[in-house]
């Protein structure tokens, strides 16, 4: 199905052998448990291992698996990694070896435990960039009382780099906070290329919709299951994979009530291999969110070369070109979610060239070799700023 070519995006390794630092990465729930921002610092630190220059990267996690069970105690193993977070950050005090703080944010209670983060990093005066991962960081921030309003202007205006996932949330996180628009990146989020080699489906087989991500109305889930439940859709031969964490039990009890529920799977969050094996065997990408920054799964669906069933929502409209590579349908719009799943079996003509479009798309901007070296290219200058303490 599809060409066999070279990634535009294959890079050499980025020109650091001079620079020699170490840079702190603090993921809430590492790789393993930290949803999106996990699985996106998980691709990046195995495509620069690759790269075989410094800076060393260690990996400390913020917050611990966000586990079901009493709310007392998910805050008290939050807190115990956040305390253990501040520690090793602090620890960097007494080495000799430069250090930065690269810091995961989003709004919320993420927010709150980042500044105890950036108040370690500025005792021992390692320079932290911020990379904000919010569907709206703007109306988090306006959100807040005065005196945290003040608070989260000072934590981003002593940030040395900010990146954001897209051109809207440069624009209205700039003109929230006021900030110097030289001191903001935008980064889209990257993947690793999968090499997929999908074979033809059969006449006779159903078509696999795929949704990754967590179970929630934020996500259109409901609507999903809505349209699924659909007088057309209920006539096609297809079968559905809701995967992710959530309200899993909910939604399940959702699509009994629509009686469709024999031909959806709930089988919880996914791996990276689990991922993969589920992409493999997938018609399409299926993500009717409300708000997002930009959806891994939208970019994992492109690398496999699956035809992306999305939102125009955060900097969903910069990656996805309607009818070229995806369809994007309005927010909420079952009846647009419905007929754009309906194409997508019906018509192979069009999934053949959604198909090649999207890989096309991912080839040429979303890989994540070029990711990883821009991004460990910042760290090597911020590295710089770093050494000034030491010397």
């Amino acid at each position: 199905m599809y060409q066999s070519h070279s990634s535009p995006q294959s890079v050499a390794s980025p020109n650091m052998s001079a620079v020699r630092g170490r840079v702190m990465i603090v993921c809430p729930g590492g790789i393993e448990n930290g949803g999106g921002i996990g699985r996106q610092m998980g691709y990046f630190l195995g495509a620069v291992q690759g790269f075989g220059t410094s800076p060393s990267y260690r990996l400390v996690d913020s917050r611990g698996p966000w586990f079901l069970g009493a709310a007392w105690n998910r805050s008290l193993l939050s807190a115990g990694y956040l305390l253990a977070c501040v520690i090793r950050i602090a620890a960097t005090r007494f080495s000799r070896t430069p250090s930065i703080v690269h810091i995961n944010i989003t709004g919320r209670g993420s927010t709150l435990r980042k500044m105890f983060v950036v108040g370690a990093a500025q005792c021992v005066g390692s320079p932290y960039l911020l990379h904000v991962h919010d569907y709206d960081y703007a109306a988090d921030y306006f959100g807040r009382g005065k005196l945290q309003q003040r608070l989260v202007r000072r934590m981003f205006h002593k940030a040395k780099r900010i990146i954001v996932l897209g051109a809207d949330a440069k624009a209205s996180l700039q003109l929230a906070l006021a900030l110097d628009p030289t001191h903001l990146a935008v980064m889209h989020n990257a993947v690793p290329d999968p090499h997929p080699n999908p074979t033809p489906r059969a006449a006779e087989e159903a078509s696999h919709l795929l949704f990754l991500g967590h179970l929630s109305g934020r996500k259109g889930v409901p609507e999903l299951i809505a349209a699924l439940a659909s007088p057309k859709l209920r006539q096609l031969n297809w079968r559905a994979t809701l995967a992710g964490g959530g309200e899993t039990k909910a939604y399940h009890d959702m699509a009994k009530q629509h009686g469709i529920s024999d031909r959806i799977a709930f089988p919880g969050w996914l791996d990276r291999p689990s991922v993969e094996k589920a992409c493999q065997t997938a018609t399409c990408i299926v993500l009717p969110s409300h708000a997002e920054g930009l959806a891994m799964a939208v970019l994992e669906g492109l690398s496999h070369g699956l035809p992306v069933i999305t939102t125009p929502v955060g900097a969903h409209a910069e990656v996805i070109e309607t009818g070229v590579s995806g369809l994007l349908v309005p927010p909420g719009d079952i009846t647009a979610l419905a007929e754009s799943l309906v194409k997508i079996i019906e018509e192979p003509d069009l999934r053949y060239r959604l198909q090649q479009g999207a890989r096309r798309r991912f080839l040429e901007e979303f890989e994540i070799g070029t990711y990883a070296m821009r991004l460990s290219n910042l760290h090597a200058e911020l590295l710089t700023h770093a050494r000034t303490r030491l010397t």
